[in-house]
């Protein structure tokens, strides 16, 4: 169950990472198309710097979970990671309400699942 927990990490910032890459850098090229039915096109400039800057928490996110991969103490390990995971399930959760439903499927769900992974592996 560990190496499970340990690549549905990696999924979740490998995401996170890119959605850093898309609001920071391409919000408006790649975040058009990614958002197109959330914004009309005429937005994506005004709120370029909105989107970096929740780019950049999504790369804490991302960053936070791969520094659980560098921790040498398993039970501080997957704290960090639960940590993480958790504020991951909470912006989607949030996201899914507030904003449009794919949010959970996209971020929350992955999250959530890793979180699954990493309590299973604490008990085991």
């Amino acid at each position: 169950m560990e190496i499970v927990a340990k690549i549905l990490i990696a999924v979740v910032a490998v995401e996170h990472l890119y959605i850093l890459w898309m609001e920071m850098f391409a919000w408006e090229t790649k975040g058009k198309e990614v958002f197109k039915a959330a914004l009309p096109a005429e937005m994506f400039k005004p709120t370029k710097g909105l989107a970096a800057n929740q780019g950049l928490y999504n790369g804490f996110l991302a960053v936070g979970l791969i520094w659980s991969f560098f921790i040498e103490d398993p039970k501080w390990q997957s704290n960090v990671a639960l940590f993480f995971l958790g504020c991951v399930a909470v912006a989607g959760i949030y996201g899914a309400i507030s904003a449009t439903k794919k949010i959970f499927f996209v971020q929350a769900l992955p999250a959530i699942l890793a979180i699954v992974a990493v309590l299973l592996n604490k008990i085991t």
